[in-house]
């Protein structure tokens, strides 16, 4: 399954019982990022601020005094629910004067962040290859054409007596189709290595 982040920062504002709770959520790319994002969002005033993030393996959680396992593990089960990752999202809870229960807290936070996350911009995450290859000289026109055509962008190029070495960099899933064009274009002069 394809995972998304988000374009954007975003927010959704829900009530339950009197008691209002605002979602915010924005894309990071470290968990420092995050932390920074819930510090510099969070409410003072606010009964509780609780959050999540999602970035890969790393993950973490917090129900700022709710109830353990009511507020910041179901914002984070709406993150994975909703195929989000490098997402963080963060639930300010101003308290109503209606006790909701375990519950309760679970669904109105977890709901919270999955139709802030539902109503945010995505965009699908592409993970990226850098690879190196050998060109002779005769073939240069053609391996730019080709890099070209299989969105490839070159990082990088160091000229020897015998042709170019490029470094390049494109989506991880149009790598194979591009070592079998430029075997082919080649006559198997030019192979792309993926970079470890």
């Amino acid at each position: 399954m394809s995972l998304d982040t988000l374009t954007a920062s975003t927010s959704f504002e829900l009530e339950v019982k009197k008691s209002r709770f605002l979602a915010h959520a924005a894309p990071v790319a470290t968990p420092e990022a995050a932390l920074a994002f819930f510090a510099e969002t969070s409410q003072r005033e606010a009964t509780h601020n609780c959050w999540a993030y999602r970035i890969g393996e790393h993950c973490r959680f917090s129900d700022d005094n709710e109830p353990a396992g009511t507020a910041g593990r179901p914002i984070l089960a709406a993150i994975d629910g909703q195929h989000c990752d490098r997402v963080c999202v963060l639930v300010i809870r101003w308290f109503g004067g209606i006790k909701l229960g375990a519950g309760g807290l679970a669904r109105a936070y977890g709901g919270s962040a999955a139709e802030c996350l539902r109503r945010a911009e995505r965009a699908p995450i592409v993970e990226f290859a850098q690879a190196t290859l050998h060109c002779p000289f005769e073939h240069i026109g053609t391996v730019h054409m080709l890099l070209a055509t299989h969105e490839a962008a070159k990082t990088g190029e160091r000229f020897d007596a015998d042709g170019v070495t490029l470094n390049i960099e494109l989506p991880a899933t149009r790598l194979p189709a591009l070592a079998a064009t430029l075997r082919d274009a080649t006559r198997g002069q030019v192979t792309p290595e993926r970079a470890p």
